[in-house]
Protein backbone atom coordinates (compact mmCIF):
# COMPACT_ATOMS: atom_id res chain seq x y z
CA UNK A 1 0.00 0.00 0.00
CA UNK A 2 1.20 3.51 -0.77
CA UNK A 3 1.37 6.08 2.03
CA UNK A 4 -1.94 7.90 2.23
CA UNK A 5 -3.88 5.15 0.49
CA UNK A 6 -6.99 3.63 2.12
CA UNK A 7 -6.56 0.67 4.47
CA UNK A 8 -7.31 -2.80 3.18
CA UNK A 9 -10.02 -3.32 5.82
CA UNK A 10 -12.49 -1.16 7.70
CA UNK A 11 -15.68 -1.63 9.69
CA UNK A 12 -17.59 0.82 7.51
CA UNK A 13 -16.72 2.23 4.11
CA UNK A 14 -18.45 5.47 3.16
CA UNK A 15 -18.58 6.39 -0.53
CA UNK A 16 -18.92 10.16 -0.89
CA UNK A 17 -18.10 13.04 1.43
CA UNK A 18 -21.21 15.21 1.03
CA UNK A 19 -23.68 15.83 3.87
CA UNK A 20 -25.08 12.26 3.86
CA UNK A 21 -21.69 10.55 3.86
CA UNK A 22 -20.03 12.96 6.29
CA UNK A 23 -22.96 12.67 8.73
CA UNK A 24 -23.01 8.86 8.70
CA UNK A 25 -19.22 8.63 8.95
CA UNK A 26 -18.88 11.08 11.84
CA UNK A 27 -21.70 9.51 13.88
CA UNK A 28 -20.20 6.02 13.48
CA UNK A 29 -16.65 7.16 14.26
CA UNK A 30 -17.89 8.93 17.40
CA UNK A 31 -19.00 5.50 18.63
CA UNK A 32 -15.58 3.97 18.10
CA UNK A 33 -16.11 2.10 14.83
CA UNK A 34 -13.43 2.12 12.17
CA UNK A 35 -14.69 4.31 9.31
CA UNK A 36 -13.02 5.02 5.97
CA UNK A 37 -14.51 7.68 3.69
CA UNK A 38 -13.54 7.91 0.02
CA UNK A 39 -14.43 11.06 -1.92
CA UNK A 40 -13.60 11.48 -5.60
CA UNK A 41 -13.34 15.30 -5.45
CA UNK A 42 -11.10 17.65 -3.48
CA UNK A 43 -13.17 19.79 -1.10
CA UNK A 44 -14.34 22.49 -1.25
CA UNK A 45 -16.20 21.72 -4.45
CA UNK A 46 -19.22 23.42 -5.97
CA UNK A 47 -22.71 22.12 -5.23
CA UNK A 48 -26.21 23.56 -5.47
CA UNK A 49 -28.73 23.25 -2.62
CA UNK A 50 -27.89 26.30 -0.52
CA UNK A 51 -31.02 26.85 1.58
CA UNK A 52 -31.19 24.68 4.70
CA UNK A 53 -34.12 23.82 6.97
CA UNK A 54 -34.28 24.40 10.76
CA UNK A 55 -34.55 20.63 11.18
CA UNK A 56 -30.78 20.49 10.66
CA UNK A 57 -30.00 22.22 13.97
CA UNK A 58 -30.64 19.12 16.14
CA UNK A 59 -28.70 17.02 13.62
CA UNK A 60 -25.73 19.39 13.84
CA UNK A 61 -25.99 19.18 17.65
CA UNK A 62 -26.01 15.38 17.51
CA UNK A 63 -22.89 15.53 15.33
CA UNK A 64 -21.22 18.08 17.58
CA UNK A 65 -20.73 20.25 14.49
CA UNK A 66 -23.04 23.19 15.13
CA UNK A 67 -20.32 25.48 16.48
CA UNK A 68 -18.08 24.77 13.48
CA UNK A 69 -20.93 25.66 11.11
CA UNK A 70 -21.79 28.82 13.07
CA UNK A 71 -18.15 29.96 12.83
CA UNK A 72 -18.38 30.03 9.03
CA UNK A 73 -20.51 33.16 9.17
CA UNK A 74 -23.26 31.89 6.88
CA UNK A 75 -26.41 33.97 6.47
CA UNK A 76 -28.88 33.14 9.22
CA UNK A 77 -32.15 32.09 7.62
CA UNK A 78 -34.96 33.11 9.96
CA UNK A 79 -37.80 32.28 7.61
CA UNK A 80 -39.12 32.25 4.07
CA UNK A 81 -41.12 34.63 1.90
CA UNK A 82 -43.61 33.44 -0.73
CA UNK A 83 -45.09 35.32 -3.65
CA UNK A 84 -47.04 32.30 -4.82
CA UNK A 85 -50.21 31.79 -6.79
CA UNK A 86 -51.43 35.33 -6.26
CA UNK A 87 -50.73 35.33 -2.51
CA UNK A 88 -47.88 36.77 -0.48
CA UNK A 89 -46.92 35.57 2.96
CA UNK A 90 -43.92 35.35 5.27
CA UNK A 91 -43.04 32.26 7.30
CA UNK A 92 -40.97 32.96 10.40
CA UNK A 93 -39.17 30.03 11.97
CA UNK A 94 -39.49 31.41 15.51
CA UNK A 95 -43.05 30.11 15.39
CA UNK A 96 -41.90 26.52 14.98
CA UNK A 97 -41.22 25.95 18.67
CA UNK A 98 -38.12 25.85 20.87
CA UNK A 99 -34.81 24.81 19.37
CA UNK A 100 -35.57 25.69 15.75
CA UNK A 101 -35.65 29.49 15.41
CA UNK A 102 -33.35 29.66 12.39
CA UNK A 103 -31.33 27.82 9.81
CA UNK A 104 -28.65 28.82 7.31
CA UNK A 105 -28.22 29.93 3.72
CA UNK A 106 -24.89 28.34 2.85
CA UNK A 107 -22.24 28.29 0.19
CA UNK A 108 -22.33 24.52 -0.19
CA UNK A 109 -18.64 24.17 -0.93
CA UNK A 110 -17.85 25.68 2.49
CA UNK A 111 -20.67 23.94 4.35
CA UNK A 112 -19.83 20.49 2.96
CA UNK A 113 -16.13 20.97 3.70
CA UNK A 114 -16.99 21.94 7.29
CA UNK A 115 -18.92 18.67 7.75
CA UNK A 116 -16.17 16.62 6.10
CA UNK A 117 -13.45 18.24 8.22
CA UNK A 118 -15.56 17.57 11.29
CA UNK A 119 -15.84 13.89 10.32
CA UNK A 120 -12.04 13.83 10.06
CA UNK A 121 -11.80 15.33 13.54
CA UNK A 122 -14.05 12.54 14.86
CA UNK A 123 -11.57 9.91 13.66
CA UNK A 124 -12.88 9.14 10.17
CA UNK A 125 -10.07 8.19 7.77
CA UNK A 126 -10.87 10.56 4.91
CA UNK A 127 -9.30 10.11 1.48
CA UNK A 128 -10.16 12.82 -1.04
CA UNK A 129 -9.51 12.52 -4.78
CA UNK A 130 -10.13 8.79 -4.41
CA UNK A 131 -12.98 7.40 -6.48
CA UNK A 132 -14.78 4.14 -5.77
CA UNK A 133 -15.18 2.43 -9.13
CA UNK A 134 -17.32 -0.51 -8.01
CA UNK A 135 -18.68 -2.35 -4.98
CA UNK A 136 -17.88 -6.06 -4.89
CA UNK A 137 -20.51 -8.62 -3.87
CA UNK A 138 -19.95 -12.19 -2.70
CA UNK A 139 -21.72 -15.25 -4.07
CA UNK A 140 -24.61 -14.74 -1.65
CA UNK A 141 -25.23 -11.18 -2.84
CA UNK A 142 -23.68 -9.36 0.09
CA UNK A 143 -21.62 -6.20 -0.47
CA UNK A 144 -18.10 -6.91 0.82
CA UNK A 145 -15.51 -4.52 -0.66
CA UNK A 146 -14.95 -1.34 -2.65
CA UNK A 147 -12.58 -1.03 -5.59
CA UNK A 148 -10.97 2.41 -5.67
CA UNK A 149 -8.50 4.50 -7.66
CA UNK A 150 -6.74 7.66 -6.48
CA UNK A 151 -5.92 10.77 -8.48
CA UNK A 152 -2.28 9.63 -8.37
CA UNK A 153 -3.28 6.44 -10.15
CA UNK A 154 -3.00 4.11 -7.15
CA UNK A 155 -5.57 1.33 -7.15
CA UNK A 156 -6.79 -0.99 -4.44
CA UNK A 157 -9.62 -2.81 -2.72
CA UNK A 158 -10.95 -2.06 0.77
CA UNK A 159 -13.08 -4.72 2.43
CA UNK A 160 -15.78 -3.73 4.90
CA UNK A 161 -18.57 -5.02 7.07
CA UNK A 162 -20.93 -2.32 5.77
CA UNK A 163 -20.83 0.35 3.11
CA UNK A 164 -22.76 3.62 3.08
CA UNK A 165 -23.40 4.53 -0.56
CA UNK A 166 -23.53 8.34 -0.47
CA UNK A 167 -22.22 9.11 -3.96
CA UNK A 168 -25.04 11.57 -4.70
CA UNK A 169 -26.68 11.80 -8.10
CA UNK A 170 -23.93 9.59 -9.55
CA UNK A 171 -25.55 6.67 -7.70
CA UNK A 172 -22.66 4.19 -7.76
CA UNK A 173 -24.88 1.34 -6.57
CA UNK A 174 -28.44 2.47 -7.16
CA UNK A 175 -28.01 3.99 -10.64
CA UNK A 176 -24.92 2.28 -12.07
CA UNK A 177 -24.51 -1.19 -10.61
CA UNK A 178 -27.96 -2.30 -9.44
CA UNK A 179 -29.87 0.02 -11.79
CA UNK A 180 -32.83 0.41 -9.46
CA UNK A 181 -33.29 4.18 -9.88
CA UNK A 182 -36.65 5.31 -11.25
CA UNK A 183 -37.48 8.87 -12.31
CA UNK A 184 -40.79 10.38 -11.26
CA UNK A 185 -43.33 11.30 -13.88
CA UNK A 186 -43.99 14.40 -11.76
CA UNK A 187 -41.30 16.99 -10.98
CA UNK A 188 -39.34 16.22 -14.17
CA UNK A 189 -38.29 19.82 -14.19
CA UNK A 190 -35.29 21.85 -15.30
CA UNK A 191 -33.46 24.26 -12.99
CA UNK A 192 -31.47 27.19 -14.40
CA UNK A 193 -29.59 29.42 -11.99
CA UNK A 194 -26.83 31.97 -11.55
CA UNK A 195 -25.44 34.38 -8.95
CA UNK A 196 -26.20 38.09 -8.76
CA UNK A 197 -24.37 40.88 -6.95
CA UNK A 198 -25.93 44.16 -5.86
CA UNK A 199 -29.50 42.96 -5.27
CA UNK A 200 -31.77 45.04 -3.08
CA UNK A 201 -33.05 43.50 0.18
CA UNK A 202 -36.61 42.26 -0.01
CA UNK A 203 -39.15 44.29 1.97
CA UNK A 204 -41.38 42.42 4.42
CA UNK A 205 -39.24 39.24 4.24
CA UNK A 206 -37.77 37.71 7.42
CA UNK A 207 -34.05 38.28 7.87
CA UNK A 208 -32.00 36.03 5.60
CA UNK A 209 -35.14 34.44 4.14
CA UNK A 210 -35.31 32.38 1.01
CA UNK A 211 -37.78 34.00 -1.38
CA UNK A 212 -39.98 32.01 -3.77
CA UNK A 213 -41.87 33.59 -6.67
CA UNK A 214 -44.33 31.62 -8.77
CA UNK A 215 -44.73 32.58 -12.42
CA UNK A 216 -48.15 33.13 -14.01
CA UNK A 217 -47.65 30.29 -16.48
CA UNK A 218 -44.57 28.11 -16.22
CA UNK A 219 -42.68 27.53 -13.00
CA UNK A 220 -41.11 29.59 -10.26
CA UNK A 221 -37.94 31.37 -9.07
CA UNK A 222 -35.88 31.03 -5.92
CA UNK A 223 -33.71 33.84 -4.48
CA UNK A 224 -31.23 32.93 -1.73
CA UNK A 225 -28.95 35.54 -0.07
CA UNK A 226 -25.43 34.26 0.63
CA UNK A 227 -22.72 35.51 2.98
CA UNK A 228 -20.31 36.26 0.12
CA UNK A 229 -22.59 39.10 -0.94
CA UNK A 230 -24.23 37.30 -3.85
CA UNK A 231 -27.79 36.08 -4.29
CA UNK A 232 -28.50 32.71 -5.87
CA UNK A 233 -31.41 33.15 -8.29
CA UNK A 234 -32.82 30.06 -9.95
CA UNK A 235 -35.66 29.32 -12.35
CA UNK A 236 -37.52 26.00 -12.17
CA UNK A 237 -39.79 25.03 -15.04
CA UNK A 238 -41.05 21.88 -16.71
CA UNK A 239 -38.98 20.32 -19.50
CA UNK A 240 -41.47 21.13 -22.25
CA UNK A 241 -41.57 24.83 -21.38
CA UNK A 242 -37.77 24.96 -21.03
CA UNK A 243 -37.16 23.32 -24.41
CA UNK A 244 -39.75 25.41 -26.24
CA UNK A 245 -38.68 28.62 -24.53
CA UNK A 246 -35.04 28.16 -25.45
CA UNK A 247 -35.97 27.35 -29.05
CA UNK A 248 -38.22 30.37 -29.46
CA UNK A 249 -36.02 32.87 -27.62
CA UNK A 250 -32.63 31.71 -28.82
CA UNK A 251 -30.99 30.09 -25.82
CA UNK A 252 -30.88 29.55 -22.05
CA UNK A 253 -29.83 33.10 -21.14
CA UNK A 254 -32.66 34.65 -23.15
CA UNK A 255 -35.20 32.23 -21.68
CA UNK A 256 -34.02 32.98 -18.10
CA UNK A 257 -34.22 36.75 -18.71
CA UNK A 258 -37.64 36.45 -20.32
CA UNK A 259 -39.06 34.51 -17.37
CA UNK A 260 -37.46 36.89 -14.87
CA UNK A 261 -39.46 39.72 -16.43
CA UNK A 262 -42.63 37.75 -15.52
CA UNK A 263 -41.73 37.97 -11.82
CA UNK A 264 -41.85 41.77 -11.34
CA UNK A 265 -41.23 41.73 -7.59
CA UNK A 266 -38.01 39.73 -8.04
CA UNK A 267 -37.00 41.65 -11.17
CA UNK A 268 -37.31 44.87 -9.16
CA UNK A 269 -34.86 43.59 -6.53
CA UNK A 270 -32.39 42.74 -9.29
CA UNK A 271 -32.90 45.93 -11.35
CA UNK A 272 -29.53 47.41 -10.33
CA UNK A 273 -27.77 44.07 -9.77
CA UNK A 274 -25.39 42.22 -12.09
CA UNK A 275 -25.41 38.54 -13.00
CA UNK A 276 -21.78 37.72 -12.14
CA UNK A 277 -21.66 34.05 -13.16
CA UNK A 278 -22.63 31.94 -16.11
CA UNK A 279 -25.96 30.15 -15.82
CA UNK A 280 -25.97 26.51 -14.73
CA UNK A 281 -28.60 23.95 -15.74
CA UNK A 282 -29.75 20.66 -14.21
CA UNK A 283 -32.64 18.49 -15.38
CA UNK A 284 -34.45 15.25 -14.54
CA UNK A 285 -33.44 15.46 -10.91
CA UNK A 286 -36.50 13.87 -9.28
CA UNK A 287 -36.03 10.13 -8.74
CA UNK A 288 -36.13 7.29 -6.23
CA UNK A 289 -34.40 3.92 -5.94
CA UNK A 290 -36.61 0.86 -5.58
CA UNK A 291 -34.82 -0.06 -2.36
CA UNK A 292 -32.58 1.98 -0.07
CA UNK A 293 -30.52 -0.85 1.39
CA UNK A 294 -29.50 -4.47 0.98
CA UNK A 295 -27.13 -7.04 2.53
CA UNK A 296 -24.07 -5.09 3.63
CA UNK A 297 -25.07 -1.75 2.07
CA UNK A 298 -27.12 1.38 2.79
CA UNK A 299 -27.82 4.13 0.21
CA UNK A 300 -28.13 7.60 1.76
CA UNK A 301 -28.92 11.09 0.54
CA UNK A 302 -29.18 11.76 -3.18
CA UNK A 303 -27.87 8.27 -3.97
CA UNK A 304 -31.24 6.93 -2.77
CA UNK A 305 -33.67 9.67 -3.83
CA UNK A 306 -34.13 13.31 -4.66
CA UNK A 307 -37.33 15.30 -4.84
CA UNK A 308 -37.33 18.90 -5.97
CA UNK A 309 -35.74 22.16 -4.77
CA UNK A 310 -39.13 23.71 -3.92
CA UNK A 311 -39.09 23.15 -0.14
CA UNK A 312 -35.29 22.93 0.33
CA UNK A 313 -35.41 19.28 1.41
CA UNK A 314 -32.18 17.99 -0.21
CA UNK A 315 -29.67 18.49 2.61
CA UNK A 316 -32.38 17.68 5.15
CA UNK A 317 -32.98 14.24 3.61
CA UNK A 318 -29.24 13.70 3.15
CA UNK A 319 -28.31 14.29 6.79
CA UNK A 320 -31.48 12.64 8.12
CA UNK A 321 -30.71 9.48 6.14
CA UNK A 322 -27.05 9.63 7.18
CA UNK A 323 -28.18 9.58 10.80
CA UNK A 324 -30.63 6.70 10.19
CA UNK A 325 -27.93 4.71 8.38
CA UNK A 326 -25.42 5.28 11.19
CA UNK A 327 -27.96 4.16 13.80
CA UNK A 328 -28.89 1.05 11.82
CA UNK A 329 -25.26 0.04 11.18
CA UNK A 330 -24.21 0.73 14.76
CA UNK A 331 -27.08 -1.38 16.11
CA UNK A 332 -26.13 -4.21 13.74
CA UNK A 333 -22.42 -4.07 14.59
CA UNK A 334 -23.19 -4.12 18.32
CA UNK A 335 -25.73 -6.89 17.70
CA UNK A 336 -28.39 -4.91 19.55
CA UNK A 337 -30.82 -6.02 16.84
CA UNK A 338 -30.64 -8.39 13.92
CA UNK A 339 -29.17 -7.17 10.65
CA UNK A 340 -32.36 -7.78 8.68
CA UNK A 341 -34.36 -5.93 11.34
CA UNK A 342 -32.02 -2.93 11.14
CA UNK A 343 -32.31 -2.94 7.35
CA UNK A 344 -36.12 -3.03 7.58
CA UNK A 345 -36.02 -0.09 9.98
CA UNK A 346 -33.79 1.95 7.66
CA UNK A 347 -35.79 1.18 4.55
CA UNK A 348 -39.05 2.07 6.29
CA UNK A 349 -37.86 5.14 8.18
CA UNK A 350 -36.10 6.75 5.21
CA UNK A 351 -38.91 5.82 2.85
CA UNK A 352 -41.49 7.35 5.20
CA UNK A 353 -39.51 10.62 5.41
CA UNK A 354 -39.15 10.76 1.64
CA UNK A 355 -42.82 9.93 0.95
CA UNK A 356 -44.11 12.58 3.33
CA UNK A 357 -42.02 15.22 1.61
CA UNK A 358 -43.01 13.90 -1.82
CA UNK A 359 -46.65 14.52 -1.04
CA UNK A 360 -45.88 17.83 0.66
CA UNK A 361 -44.11 19.12 -2.47
CA UNK A 362 -46.97 17.84 -4.62
CA UNK A 363 -49.52 19.63 -2.44
CA UNK A 364 -47.58 22.88 -2.64
CA UNK A 365 -47.44 22.69 -6.42
CA UNK A 366 -51.16 21.91 -6.43
CA UNK A 367 -51.79 25.35 -4.94
CA UNK A 368 -50.26 26.98 -8.01
CA UNK A 369 -53.00 29.02 -9.67
CA UNK A 370 -51.32 29.79 -12.98
CA UNK A 371 -53.40 30.82 -15.99
CA UNK A 372 -51.79 28.06 -18.05
CA UNK A 373 -52.41 24.74 -16.31
CA UNK A 374 -49.63 22.86 -18.15
CA UNK A 375 -46.97 23.43 -15.49
CA UNK A 376 -49.37 22.53 -12.70
CA UNK A 377 -50.38 19.30 -14.47
CA UNK A 378 -46.74 18.42 -15.01
CA UNK A 379 -46.14 18.36 -11.24
CA UNK A 380 -48.93 15.93 -10.41
CA UNK A 381 -48.04 12.50 -9.14
CA UNK A 382 -49.00 9.95 -11.79
CA UNK A 383 -50.50 6.56 -10.97
CA UNK A 384 -47.04 5.11 -11.60
CA UNK A 385 -45.58 7.52 -9.03
CA UNK A 386 -48.30 6.67 -6.53
CA UNK A 387 -48.28 2.88 -6.81
CA UNK A 388 -45.24 2.17 -4.60
CA UNK A 389 -46.25 4.66 -1.89
CA UNK A 390 -47.35 3.35 1.50
CA UNK A 391 -49.21 6.52 2.31
CA UNK A 392 -51.15 5.28 5.31
CA UNK A 393 -47.94 4.14 7.02
CA UNK A 394 -46.07 7.30 6.12
CA UNK A 395 -48.70 9.70 7.39
CA UNK A 396 -50.03 7.83 10.41
CA UNK A 397 -49.72 10.06 13.50
CA UNK A 398 -48.21 12.85 11.37
CA UNK A 399 -51.07 14.66 9.67
CA UNK A 400 -54.37 15.09 11.49
CA UNK A 401 -57.09 12.99 10.00
CA UNK A 402 -54.86 10.65 8.02
CA UNK A 403 -55.99 7.62 10.00
CA UNK A 404 -58.99 7.39 7.67
CA UNK A 405 -56.88 6.83 4.53
CA UNK A 406 -57.86 3.17 4.35
CA UNK A 407 -61.48 4.24 4.07
CA UNK A 408 -60.79 6.78 1.35
CA UNK A 409 -62.44 6.15 -1.97
CA UNK A 410 -60.96 7.57 -5.15
CA UNK A 411 -57.65 9.37 -5.36
CA UNK A 412 -55.77 9.01 -2.07
CA UNK A 413 -53.19 11.63 -3.03
CA UNK A 414 -55.94 14.14 -3.83
CA UNK A 415 -57.39 13.40 -0.38
CA UNK A 416 -54.01 14.10 1.18
CA UNK A 417 -53.58 17.32 -0.77
CA UNK A 418 -56.96 18.47 0.46
CA UNK A 419 -56.08 17.69 4.06
CA UNK A 420 -52.73 19.46 3.79
CA UNK A 421 -54.37 22.62 2.53
CA UNK A 422 -56.38 22.85 5.75
CA UNK A 423 -54.24 24.92 8.13
CA UNK A 424 -53.08 23.63 11.49
CA UNK A 425 -54.38 25.42 14.56
CA UNK A 426 -52.86 28.87 14.89
CA UNK A 427 -51.66 29.08 11.28
CA UNK A 428 -52.90 31.28 8.47
CA UNK A 429 -54.83 29.85 5.54
CA UNK A 430 -51.92 30.34 3.15
CA UNK A 431 -49.45 27.96 1.60
CA UNK A 432 -49.64 24.70 3.46
CA UNK A 433 -50.88 26.30 6.67
CA UNK A 434 -48.20 25.04 9.06
CA UNK A 435 -47.52 21.65 7.45
CA UNK A 436 -43.80 22.35 7.20
CA UNK A 437 -41.08 19.95 6.10
CA UNK A 438 -39.52 19.84 9.58
CA UNK A 439 -42.75 18.75 11.24
CA UNK A 440 -43.28 16.12 8.57
CA UNK A 441 -40.09 14.15 9.31
CA UNK A 442 -39.91 13.62 13.08
CA UNK A 443 -37.12 11.42 14.36
CA UNK A 444 -38.60 7.95 15.02
CA UNK A 445 -37.59 7.96 18.68
CA UNK A 446 -41.07 7.47 20.15
CA UNK A 447 -42.88 4.12 20.24
CA UNK A 448 -45.74 5.56 18.18
CA UNK A 449 -43.25 6.47 15.42
CA UNK A 450 -41.53 3.07 15.46
CA UNK A 451 -40.69 1.43 12.15
CA UNK A 452 -40.54 -2.36 11.71
CA UNK A 453 -40.91 -2.70 15.47
CA UNK A 454 -37.82 -0.58 16.19
CA UNK A 455 -37.21 2.99 17.25
CA UNK A 456 -34.23 5.30 17.14
CA UNK A 457 -32.27 5.73 20.39
CA UNK A 458 -29.90 8.59 21.17
CA UNK A 459 -28.76 7.55 24.65
CA UNK A 460 -26.43 6.07 25.83
CA UNK A 461 -25.42 5.99 22.16
CA UNK A 462 -26.99 6.30 18.74
CA UNK A 463 -28.68 3.09 17.73
CA UNK A 464 -31.94 1.16 17.63
CA UNK A 465 -34.07 -0.54 20.25
CA UNK A 466 -37.30 -2.48 20.41
CA UNK A 467 -40.33 -0.23 20.29
CA UNK A 468 -41.86 -1.99 23.26
CA UNK A 469 -38.59 -2.11 25.23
Amino acid sequence: MHDGDPHEETDVLVVGGGPAGATAAALLARQGFGVTLLEKARFPRYHIGESLLPSLLPLLDLLGAREAVERRGFVRKTGAFYDWGGQEWALRFDGLGPGAPYSFQVVRGEFDKTLLDHARDQGVRVHEETAVRAVEFDDEGRATAGEWISAAGHQGVTSFRYVVEASGRAGLLTARQLRTRRFHDAFRNVATWGYWRGAKPAPDAPEGAIRLYSLPDHGWFWAIPLHDGTVSVGLVTDKHSFTEGRRLLGGTDAFYADRLALAPALAGLLAEADLVTDLRVESDYSYVADTFCGPGWFAAGDAACFLDPLLSTGVHLAMHSGMLAAASIAASLRQDVGESEAASFYQGAYRHAYERLLVLVGAFYDIHQGRDDHFRRAQRLSHRDQRPLRLHESFLHIVTGMEDLHDTRGDTVAHLFGALKEPLAGHERVGLGGHGASAMTPWPTKPEHAVAGLRLTLEPHLGLSRADG
